[in-house]
């Protein structure tokens, strides 16, 4: 079957568009390096049709569908079994700027664009796409928006839920929903687009959507600023909050661990402060007027909480250098070695104590870890790390007792152990411990509606 499948599958695409052998294999390995699988091929397609039509073949032959876009899933997501028997699909090649709308706010893009490029295309039409983090030149539109991704400007913007409007679906069968519509007000049935949003390519494969857009901000204001610790970061959000409203565009807590990580394998990195800050808050604003204008308003609210030692950003580049210190914190952990990694939200009013209440359970049971903490404090989620004395994979055979006591700290304050990196295969088996009976067989029961034969990505998302 496999020879008639490929046979078939490359007649349906220019001979660029299906890998097989040796040139999959950047496809198999995930960005954290903890899955590695096979692939029956790589297809490639160009344009929605072609999506369908490889959809449709795979439906008639049961060929189960992997879907990938810029490979950059902390969870697993995009990456096949070991079985081999999965066509793994990648929309690289489909990445075009569709059409920019600037009086209506929209920009429509196909699904493999990078997050790099649409921000780009936005800016050129004089106006802001605010999704943004780290990977931004490397994810696709259509993976950010099959896990729902976050990043560092939530805070005012909401996350990739929030910045869709329309979305074109291939489904399981090859059948095309074409839901590209740029409207803010449209209550005429179900809002389909927002099921496949989040659903990390379970139910169908997005292939091109309308995405909100912003007036483009020309004032900008930052600050690193020393804080007793993340009660004091809560109360300076909400005296910044009640000053400032909604141009507060991120809010981001980084404890001294972290900076001590970057001083050791970022040396040319500046360190603002010297001794290290048990915590720093990383605070943007922007808005439209003057960059003064703006900088006075933090300076005035951070001089009134008596943060005297807070650093304003004088210039752009020094702007830059903080979001540096802030971006670089992740691969600063991959280079010191191996940690459980926690991508956990609860409700802002909970974060204090839960650092304080996990930090002491965990320290209970392992009294030599190291706690990497820091994250988007503004909408209530943290990257919440765990570094064992030797930094090996070694820490991975404790990874169920470590995720037990934090999830148990986060579970009591009604929150989420994912909050923006998605569930993919690493997190499959906390779905039926953590989501009620209902709400799984809600899911399950659109999953069957979608997808009756479980072809796209499965062993992903859902418990079995």
């Amino acid at each position: 079957m496999s020879a008639e499948f490929l046979a078939e599958l490359a007649t349906l695409t220019d001979p660029a568009g299906i890998l097989t052998g040796a040139a999959t294999d950047g496809y198999l390995l995930d960005q954290r390096r903890r899955f590695a699988g096979r692939a029956l091929a790589v297809a490639r397609p160009r344009d929605t049709a072609e999506v369908a039509a490889m959809l449709a073949l795979c439906h008639r032959h049961r060929v189960a569908v992997v879907p990938q876009g810029g490979n950059t899933s902390l969870c697993g997501g995009a990456t096949p079994d070991s079985s081999g028997q999965a066509l793994l699909l990648s929309l690289e090649r489909f990445h075009g700027i569709d059409d920019i709308d600037a009086d209506n706010n929209t920009i429509t893009v196909a699904a493999g664009a990078t997050l790099a490029s649409v921000q780009a295309a936005a800016r050129s039409a004089g106006r802001l796409f605010p999704a943004d983090w780290a990977a931004a030149a490397s994810c696709q539109i259509g993976g950010a928006l099959a896990t729902n991704a976050g990043g560092i400007n939530v805070l005012r913007y909401g996350n990739m839920r929030n910045l869709v409007l329309g979305l074109e679906v291939v489904l399981a069968d090859g059948t095309i929903w074409n839901g590209l519509r740029g409207l803010r007000k449209d209550n005429t049935g179900y809002d389909l687009k927002q099921l496949f949003v989040g659903s990390e390519g379970t139910l169908g494969i997005i292939t091109r959507a309308v995405l909100r857009l912003y007036p483009a901000p020309t004032a900008h204001a930052t600050a690193l600023v020393p804080v007793a610790g993340p009660q004091a970061a809560l109360e300076l959000l909400h005296e910044l909050q009640a000053a400032a409203g909604d141009r507060i565009t991120s809010f981001e807590l980084i404890s001294a661990p972290c900076m001590a990580l970057l001083a050791q394998h970022f040396p040319a990195l500046p360190q603002p402060f010297a001794p290290i800050p048990d915590w720093l808050v990383l605070i943007e604003l922007a808005d439209a007027g003057e960059d003064s204008a703006l900088q006075d308003k933090l300076a005035e609210v951070l001089f009134a909480q008596g943060l005297d030692e807070a650093l304003l950003a004088q210039h752009a580049s020094q702007s830059r250098a903080f979001w540096e210190l802030r971006e670089s914190i992740p691969e600063a952990q991959r280079l010191e070695g191996v940690s459980i990694k926690h991508d956990i939200s609860v409700p802002l009013s909970a974060i204090p104590d839960f650092i304080e209440q996990c930090g002491r359970a965990l320290l209970a049971a392992y009294p030599t870890a190291q706690i990497i903490a820091f994250g988007h404090l503004g909408d209530g989620n943290l990257h919440y790390n765990i570094f064992l004395p030797d930094h090996s994979a070694g820490v991975y055979a404790e990874e169920e007792h470590i995720n037990a006591i934090i999830y148990r700290e986060v579970a009591e304050r009604r929150g989420s152990f994912s909050a923006e990196h998605g569930i993919g295969q690493l997190k499959r088996g906390l779905m039926q411990h953590y989501r009620s009976p209902v709400e799984l067989a809600l899911m399950r029961q659109i999953k069957q509606a979608l997808d009756p034969h479980n072809l796209m990505n499965p062993g992903k998302f859902l418990p079995d």
